[in-house]
């Protein structure tokens, strides 16, 4: 390791950052760095500039994956080499998603092709409870509030503790599958019982769970997250609380589920019902 990578990686790890944010911060110094073939101290302003604008232009890189390499190299010149560069991306541009949702027996169609014990638990839990993939791949015996029926999430996105729901379902499906693994640290544990599963490992399976169940709708397991939010609004929660329970900054955030909450579109009588 480099003596700048050092300073670097102390620096992040001084203030606290994620480890995550700290192998992209390092990343994107490495990338700018073999862009030119040069060590990052000797580099100009423009050439960083440079840098910036072709991977927005030319590579075409999603305005979130920009970001991430522009605060990396900023920080890295700002506090390692005690410079400040004069560089800037535009703003996020104006998007308004909304949110796929499937519907409940779509939901119960992917739980139900998970023919390993593990992997249904694991998405059960990621849907009953709303959780992240990161969150629930993380999962400690001592995070479930039997008593409470709530589940403790430690330090999620944004570093933030919070509660959410125990479901009865689950409780028993991870009581049945407690008898079966005999998980320690970790509840759903990677190929050994010391590490927990990979996001990638979480991903697959239901990846694969969703193609046994022929669910065409939707994308990846953050999906099960969605249709929580959903499936709870349809059933009148209150949005404060889903907030809450979703671990949201900005209620603004939650309020985007509102525009896919199902319950009160179809209880509209078409006019084309009235008129034909």
């Amino acid at each position: 390791m480099t003596q700048l990578r050092q300073q670097f990686d102390r620096h992040m790890t001084l203030h606290r950052l994620s480890p995550k944010t700290n192998a992209a911060y390092m990343n994107a110094v490495k990338l700018l760095a073999a862009h030119y073939k040069q060590a990052p101290d000797q580099l100009t302003d423009s050439q960083i500039q440079d840098y910036l604008d072709y991977i927005i232009a030319d590579r075409q890189l999603a305005w979130s994956s920009c970001n991430v390499q522009f605060s990396g190299i900023k920080r890295f010149y700002r506090h390692v080499l005690k410079r400040e560069p004069k560089i800037s991306i535009p703003p996020r541009p104006q998007e308004r998603k909304i949110f796929m949702a499937l519907s409940r027996e779509e939901v119960a169609q992917i739980l139900n092709a998970c023919t390993n014990p593990k992997h249904y638990a694991l998405l059960l839990a990621t849907y009953s409870a709303g959780l992240r993939v990161s969150e629930v791949v993380k999962l400690q015996p001592i995070h479930i509030e039997r008593s409470r029926k709530m589940i403790r999430i430690e330090q999620g996105k944004g570093r933030k503790d919070r509660y959410t729901v125990l479901s009865d379902t689950l409780l028993k499906t991870l009581e049945d599958y407690w008898r079966l693994f005999k998980p320690n640290e970790w509840i759903f544990f990677g190929k050994t019982r010391s590490k927990p599963m990979p996001v990638e490992t979480a991903q697959k399976i239901y990846y694969t769970a969703k193609l046994e169940a022929g669910v065409k709708r939707g994308k990846g397991i953050h999906t099960l997250r969605h249709c929580f939010a959903t499936h709870l609004l349809e059933q009148g929660t209150r949005t404060h609380v889903l907030q809450q329970m979703l671990g949201h900054k900005s209620i603004r955030t939650t309020a985007k589920y509102l525009h896919i909450s199902n319950e009160a579109i179809s209880q509209v009588v078409s006019p084309a019902d009235v008129v034909l």
